[in-house]
């Protein structure tokens, strides 16, 4: 019988997921608002956060004394994709981030499992070719 209702249950699962999705698909939430229709404010986001690199170092959390180590995230575009949703395309291989931009500088915090710290550093126009 426990089995059963674990069957049924991932089953539910399955088919919220799946209608979830198709709904967001057919309703088209999370669709990039047309470039055109933004407003200053928000091409002053998009536009300099284009085909950059966050250049910088980061701390963690408990090993503050310690020299920060050197840190970089590429980001290939920003998007709006609701009233108030933004999208960053970027190349990031570690974890989670929460960053606030200001001009040509960015500061945040990172998360990884039980880890974490600080991060900050410059916004730099990535070379041709150049990955990360």
């Amino acid at each position: 019988m426990r089995r059963m209702l674990t069957i049924s249950v991932v089953i539910v699962a399955a088919l919220m997921l799946f209608v979830g999705g198709w709904l967001v698909g057919r309703l088209g939430i999370g669709s990039v608002v047309d470039p055109a229709s933004l407003n200053v404010a928000e091409r002053q986001l998009v536009e300099p956060r284009r085909d950059v690199s966050l250049i910088g170092s980061f701390t963690t959390a408990g090993r503050e004394a310690r020299t920060p180590a050197p840190d970089r995230y590429d980001i290939s575009s920003v998007e709006k994709v609701g009233a108030d949703l933004w999208r960053f395309n970027a190349k990031m291989d570690c974890c989670t981030v929460r960053l606030s931009f200001y001009g040509d500088r960015y500061a945040g915090t990172w998360q990884h499992g039980d880890t974490g710290g600080h991060m900050s550093g410059r916004i730099e126009e990535r070379q041709s070719g150049a990955t990360g």
